[in-house]
């Protein structure tokens, strides 16, 4: 069945329908990422999102529920340019058009990828809907223009909390839409996690005599989180040691009085160059995020930066100073993605058992 990309600009892309036979509006998206597409599709930074996948072969290793980031995938449309007929790997349990299908994704096959991701990086990232009939194409485009994407954090959030592992190290982790590796990475460095929803009061997490904080990644715009940024500023005045990881990263900038702004296209891949500022090395680094904070907003009596993106020169992570206090913008636990940055974790536990 033949289907359509509308964007909010009037471009119409074209292509094969796959998965849910459904129309959905999203904001679209676009993954450089060559492999990992059931970590995306299953990682609750994707909410409301529509994601391009630029590699133009996608689901030639099929699919292993274990790899995923989350109980159920996030992800509200896939656009790529060609499905693999058959899977060829000795750990796969589905094809990726029935994993479509059984979680009611629409996507669409046969489309020009590579014309999609050029117009997103020249004119930005757009609102877009997956339909069968652009009989009225007006009426569409004013439909995904009305269309409200808000309350992200809330929708991907844990509901209750719960506990992890039985290690040394206590951590608490503020879920805002946190990805399964993240836990795995604490767990397999002797933590203990206990996982608190998005809006969980910070006396909490004090009150329980843990050893650290994570505050996690997780979706959609950093401003829009009013309480989680209340509850932040009130973690940072007791001084436990803290790691912020992407969204994470984003809200204690917010909390501590800088500002965040819209990247043109975003970051959203497993090939992004990050430079640590102390050591001058430079890592290859998994990322998902729209969002950044602004360098000249961030006040050098509170943070210096210690990480910045080699492509553009953003500000990838900050160093609270005298606060036991980390935060990186990409995505040190990967998955998918490289592992160079996974020392963050050791220098974060470094920190707390030092304290």
């Amino acid at each position: 069945m033949k289907g359509y990309l509308v964007l909010e600009n009037g471009s119409v892309f074209i292509g094969e329908r796959i998965g849910a036979i459904k129309d959905a509006i999203c904001e679209v998206v676009f993954n450089t990422s060559m492999t990992g597409y059931l970590e995306i599709f299953t990682d609750p930074s994707y909410a409301s999102q529509g994601v391009v996948m630029t590699y133009p072969l996608i689901g030639n290793y099929g699919l292993t529920k274990e790899d995923a980031e989350s109980k159920k995938p996030w992800v509200e449309a896939v656009f790529v340019h060609e499905i693999a007929e058959m899977e060829s790997n000795f750990r796969s349990k589905m094809h990726i058009l029935q994993f479509l299908e059984e979680n009611n994704i629409p996507g669409l096959q046969g489309i020009n990828t590579r014309k999609l991701t050029k117009e997103l990086r020249q004119a930005g990232t757009m609102k877009g809907k997956i339909t069968s009939n652009i009989d009225n194409i007006q009426e569409i485009i004013q439909e995904i223009k009305a269309k409200k994407i808000s309350n992200l954090v809330e929708k991907v959030s844990s509901k209750e909390e719960y506990t992890c592992g039985n290690g040394k190290i206590k951590i608490a982790l503020l879920d805002f839409g946190a990805k399964q590796n993240i836990i795995n990475s604490l767990l397999k460095r002797d933590c203990e996690v206990t996982v608190f929803p998005h809006n969980t009061h910070y006396s909490k997490l004090l009150d329980n005599k843990f050893d650290g904080i994570v505050l996690s990644n997780g979706p959609g715009n950093p401003e829009d989180c009013l309480e989680a940024i209340e509850n932040i500023k009130k973690l940072y005045e007791a001084n436990l040691p803290i790691l912020g990881i992407c969204l994470g990263h984003q809200l204690m900038g917010l909390a501590t009085g800088a500002k965040t702004y819209k990247l043109k296209y975003g970051h959203r891949g497993t090939n992004h160059p990050v430079k640590d500022v102390k050591t001058g090395k430079v890592c290859i680094t998994s990322q998902n995020h729209g969002y950044a904070i602004k360098e000249e907003s961030i006040n050098p009596q509170i943070a210096e930066i210690s990480h910045i993106n080699i492509n553009d020169g953003t500000v990838e992570g900050l160093k609270y100073i005298g606060k036991n206090i980390i935060t990186v913008q990409y995505h040190p636990e990967a998955c998918p993605g490289p592992e160079d940055s996974s020392y963050i974790f050791d220098e974060f536990l470094e920190i707390v058992k030092n304290n």
